[in-house]
């Protein structure tokens, strides 16, 4: 069995909240396997399902641009130091810049992207000049890009420009109900963090771990053997409304599904929308 470390504890307990006993126990009994050990401590009641908070590790922002037609977005993450600095006109509109130059030359590859030219210098000397001005080390992070010719991408940062959600969606007609739609199921993937587009989309290896999580706890409950099936499938079934997007609750109308809303606004806009795939950005992450 491989050495427990108080590291291995504390991670446990930050992803679980269990109490630290009850963490070191669950390791032992899961031969110091991290995400064994938190499916025992759920199965024993002990955790909440195992956190997907947002990592991130530094500061900066993430930077949207948008074709005219909203047909193509990218996101470039550009990080600081300091959230001071985050905040700052100078910061940001280099960012801008950045981003009005990732839209013209886009490559997922930071590394690639420094060695483009850049007002007339390189993207990577650049850099160092706004190190230089602004007095904190500016590193470029990833850039993402969204395309949909059958339809629009929808795009929203929150406020903090530290999170941001690109969504593609097939419209035919009404464009201007389509931009609008798109908008807010962008806001409700940042809002709401869903991790697939709908059940057919998730890993079969992660709802059949869930599954087994929730058979292990009704067994543990002392549950009869005969609804111990129907225990698990209904725990699943409740877990996909939570991560998957079209069967989300609406954030802005929670007594209607993201797949009620599609719906909804398609008729009100006299077209038909279809949320194709989504990515949720967190800066650092």
């Amino acid at each position: 069995m491989s050495q427990i470390t108080a590291s291995m504890v504390k991670d446990l307990r930050e992803k679980t909240g269990a109490g630290m006993m009850d963490c070191k126990k669950a390791l032992q009994e899961s031969g110091a396997d991290i995400e064994k050990a938190v499916d025992w401590l759920r199965q024993k009641g002990l955790a909440k399902a195992a956190k997907r908070a947002d990592r991130a590790a530094e500061e900066g922002v993430i930077i949207l641009k948008a074709a005219a037609d909203n047909k193509k977005v990218v996101a470039v993450e550009v990080k600081c130091e300091t959230d001071f600095v985050a905040r700052g006109d100078k910061f940001i509109e280099f960012a801008k810049d950045i981003a009005d130059h990732a839209f013209d030359n886009f490559t997922e590859s930071a590394e690639e992207m420094l060695t483009h030219s850049f007002k007339g210098t390189t993207l990577k000397e650049a850099l160092g000049e706004a190190v230089a001005a602004i007095g904190e080390n500016i590193l470029l992070g990833k850039a993402h890009k969204s395309e949909c010719a059958e339809g629009i991408v929808g795009a929203y940062v929150h406020s903090n420009n530290k999170l941001a959600a690109l969504v593609e969606v097939r419209a035919t007609g009404n464009e201007e109900a389509a931009v609008a739609f798109a908008k807010n199921i962008a806001m409700q993937v940042v809002a709401a963090n869903p991790i697939a587009l709908d059940e057919k989309s998730v890993d079969p290896a992660l709802l059949a771990r869930e599954r087994e999580v929730y058979r292990n706890k009704a067994k543990e409950e002392g549950k009869p053997d005969n609804i111990i099936d129907k225990i698990a499938d209904g725990a699943v079934k409740k877990y996909c409304k939570e991560i998957c997007l079209m069967d989300q609750a609406y954030i802005k109308d929670d007594k209607m599904s993201i797949a009620d809303y599609q719906k909804q606004a398609s008729k009100e806009a006299g077209a038909e929308f279809t949320v194709l795939g989504f990515k949720r950005i967190v800066l650092g992450e």
